[in-house]
């Protein structure tokens, strides 16, 4: 039975579990109920895509499964493993079983031919221990599967995946092939630090959810109920969008700009100013190098109408902590423009009087012409030079 009637019953229910979902993911998760295929979220740390997997398992009450990727992942982690503690034990116990089993073999081809009559014993569903993938198949109820960070799995972890995603199936060599019986919502999602597949990716819809407009990330401040004022959570959203357009090796997610709006309200903040946003700043920035950028912009981001203060005499006072660095200053033509026209109005003949410099040189070093040089007095300075090149 489908669980959505239409997409906007897909973003009402969304909405119910505390997640404001746009009109392209509703479309998304809408789709893929109906086509009952995976869906593959891809997109930058800390936009809501595992968070989307957990609110689809409540809004369809269906058991959320959870595989989390990284990097040396065997499948053994992700379909199943063999419990040869188990399997250990059970053959202690019926070790009697076995001498019996083997009392009148003749010889040991015969002894091995019995024991291995005997091997669906113990390599049968007894002993096996389901993974995630494993669990999705055997669940008797519907559930969702969530692949975390599938772009963090080595490329072999990739190719295991290919057969769930396609038929809802998991093959076990000892065994068989195990077959869903509720085909899983599955859910894969992607920081996208390597590319996928293009047979992963064939397999599934496609979503790349990136950062919220303003609107939504201030409706997702209040779904939240962090208890930060409306004026001050506005100017929160600003000031988070803000940092995000600066070179930062890491960019403030949703996630951080809800604790961000919870600090503040612990604090007591009912009106955003730069000094309470540097104090808590780490909540959002988690590098030293981001954190001075951070500090750099925030003055103007949490007051775009404030203009800089002015200088003290003397020019820059270099103990005072500037907003800016002099190799961040922009070149501004106009600067250049005007300097010259100072420059040209200053050029002017006679504006200076001859005591200007202060008191006259003597007369034998001042005059227009040029100052008389004794004859020989250029052969006498060579041979002095000469002289003292020899003696080097």
């Amino acid at each position: 039975m489908p669980y959505f009637d239409a997409v906007d019953d897909v973003t009402r229910a969304l909405a119910g579990y505390g997640y404001i979902a746009d009109r392209q993911l509703a479309t998304a998760v809408f789709v893929q109920t109906r086509l009952d295929k995976p869906l593959l979220v891809e997109g930058p740390a800390g936009v809501g895509k595992t968070e989307l997997a957990k609110a689809v398992s409540a809004a369809t009450g269906r058991r959320l499964l959870r595989l989390q990727c990284y990097e040396g992942q065997d499948d053994t982690k992700a379909l199943y493993e063999w419990d040869y503690g188990k399997q250990l034990l059970y053959t202690q116990i019926l070790r009697e079983k076995i001498g019996q089993l083997l009392a009148d073999a003749p010889d040991l081809h015969t002894a091995i031919d019995r024991i291995a009559q005997q091997e669906s014993a113990f390599f049968s569903e007894r002993f096996l221990a389901p993974r995630p993938l494993l669990e999705a198949v055997h669940s008797a109820d519907p559930v969702v599967l969530l692949i975390d960070e599938v772009d963090r799995a080595d490329e072999a972890l990739e190719a295991v995946l290919l057969e769930m995603l396609a038929e809802y199936q998991v093959s076990v060599p000892e065994i068989g092939t195990f077959v869903a019986r509720q085909p899983p919502l599955v859910i894969l999602t992607s920081n996208n630090t390597r590319d996928l597949s293009a047979a992963l990716k064939r397999r599934c819809l496609h979503l790349f959810l990136g950062y919220p407009s303003a609107e939504r990330e201030l409706e997702i401040l209040r779904s939240k109920k962090t208890g930060l004022p409306e004026a001050a959570a506005e100017r929160l959203v600003h000031v988070v969008r803000g940092l995000r357009e600066l070179d930062l090796r890491k960019a403030p997610s949703i996630s951080e700009t809800v604790d961000w709006a919870r600090t503040l309200a612990v604090l007591g903040v009912e009106e955003i100013a730069p000094a309470v946003l540097a104090d808590t700043v780490s909540v959002v920035v988690k590098y030293s190098r981001d954190v001075q950028r951070a500090l750099d912009a925030l003055p103007a981001l949490a007051d775009p109408n404030a203009t800089p203060a002015d200088e003290p005499p003397g020019g820059h006072d270099h103990g005072h902590h500037h907003a800016r660095h002099h190799g961040d200053h922009q070149h501004d033509p106009d600067d250049d423009a005007g300097a010259r026209a100072e420059r040209t109005a200053k050029d002017q003949p006679g504006r200076h009087d001859e005591h200007y410099y202060g008191a006259p040189a003597p007369a034998a070093s001042v005059g227009s012409g040029d100052r008389a040089v004794p004859a020989g007095q250029g052969s006498r300075s060579f041979a002095r030079g000469l002289a003292r090149r020899r003696a080097l």
